[in-house]
């Protein structure tokens, strides 16, 4: 079910499912229609997508590869560090401090939690 705001001027962002395939004797009828609006803090401008995809897209047909299951454990392992770090109370003033350091630098992540990911995925990357 996708969830619209409406405001003065009419439709402000839609999001969510806007149509999904009818299963029917065992199989699908029609395609996903499929509206995304980021929320996320993000540099980009670009908030409102909308996307079509056949009835199995949603259906994975070869096992996960190695390199898959690693991608997938560091990436848990890594969203631990972070919520970790996060509700550290000894460390939130210093991350904030080097945070600010480092925003407007070339190569500066610009909101909080990206450099969080990125200090913590070089922590991980280090320790394997």
């Amino acid at each position: 079910m996708a969830k619209a705001k409406v405001g003065a001027a009419g439709i402000e962002y839609i999001q969510g499912a806007l149509k999904r395939p009818k299963k029917q004797d065992g199989h699908n009828h029609g395609n996903y229609l499929v509206a995304t609006h980021r929320t996320a803090a993000t540099t980009s401008k670009d908030c409102q997508r909308l996307y079509t995809f056949d009835a199995d897209r949603y259906v994975r047909t070869s096992p996960l590869s190695t390199k898959e299951l690693q991608a997938r454990n560091r990436f848990r392992a890594v969203a631990a560090l972070v919520k970790a770090r996060k509700e550290d109370l000894m460390a939130i003033t210093q991350d904030q401090i080097d945070f600010l350091a480092q925003r407007d630098a070339a190569n500066g992540k610009k909101t909080m939690k990206a450099y969080l990911w990125k200090v913590c995925g070089q922590e991980y990357d280090q320790q394997g």
